[in-house]
């Protein structure tokens, strides 16, 4: 993971009570980085509406007024309550969802809102909102309403499967806890016990099982150790038939729960395994998706 060095948070915003919630976190995240923090404000629809419709006029509409006394006015307010903060404000002709994965070639985080409580009555993300947890060329923050408790003092909790998404998601994991001041907990979940099995074999694969659940979270937490000597790490072996209901109900506790990504950004697919997609979008408390860094082409 290549650190972007002096790299913004970058967050979007249009005014809306989500954007405005993401933009206090970003503040916060940016302060807690030393890094300063970029407001911007994609300003032609997704899927083209503002664009000029007569074919002699290539132009694209020109930045609002409006809009920059909105950057402006919540650019005043958070370096208030945030004092040291620098704030810069834009405007980019471009759809909302395009422009933020386009910033994310340089900046050090992008920050995202979602729209509901955790749970499974429903997709929490917007589409511009789940277009950039998808295909970020950086790490992005995915916040939750402000309406919604999160326990401040919780942990960050992530995920481990031995697969490398999940090894960088430790790592981002362990970083955050450690600029948090908070505890990390590295969770592995196992499915239950098979139904009709022969108790000696059921016994025998459960011990293996266990014994492999266990050097896991060991091993991960040794690394993080070495590498963070001060940091309170824990394991948590879980059991549960799904992975994703287990680690969304642990997110109740947590101040954080990071995942993994599986690869490069584009558009070409989903980046974002099911356990990933599933805490994205139902997690009780933010949550981190671990892209890698990846600078502009």
């Amino acid at each position: 993971m290549t650190d972007k060095t002096g790299a913004p948070v970058v967050v979007g915003v249009d005014g809306s009570p989500t954007s405005l919630t993401a933009a206090e976190h970003a503040a916060r995240a940016a302060v807690a980085r030393s890094r300063p923090l970029h407001l911007v404000h994609g300003y032609l629809h997704p899927l083209g509406y503002g664009v000029p419709l007569n074919p002699y006029d290539l132009g694209v509409p020109a930045p609002t007024a409006e809009a920059q006394k909105m950057l402006e006015r919540v650019a005043a307010e958070l370096a208030e309550r945030h004092p040291g903060l620098r704030v810069e404000v834009r405007q980019v002709a471009g759809g909302p969802g395009a422009t933020l994965v386009e910033e994310s070639r340089r900046a050090e985080l992008v920050v995202v809102g979602s729209r509901g409580v955790g749970g499974f009555a429903g997709l929490l993300l917007g589409s511009v909102s789940n277009q950039v947890a998808q295909h970020a060329r950086c790490p992005v923050l995915v916040v939750r309403p402000a309406e919604q408790p999160v326990p401040v003092d919780g942990p960050v909790l992530v995920g481990v499967d031995g697969s490398e998404p999940a090894a960088l998601a430790v790592r981002l994991a362990a970083d955050e806890a450690e600029r948090r001041g908070t505890d990390l907990v590295l969770a592995h979940v196992r499915p239950p016990e098979r139904a009709g099995a022969v108790p000696e074999e059921a016994a025998g694969s459960a011990a293996a099982e266990q014994a492999e659940s266990e050097q896991l979270l060991a091993s991960s937490a040794a690394r993080i150790r070495a590498d963070h000597p001060v940091l309170t790490v824990s394991q948590r072996p879980l059991r549960a038939a799904s992975a994703e209901q287990a680690l969304i109900a642990a997110s109740g506790e947590a101040a954080l729960v990071v995942v993994g990504s599986r690869g490069r950004g584009g558009f070409a697919g989903l980046l974002l395994g099911s356990v990933s997609q599933a805490l994205v979008q139902h997690a009780h408390c933010p949550v981190l998706v671990a892209h890698r860094y990846e600078p502009a082409d």
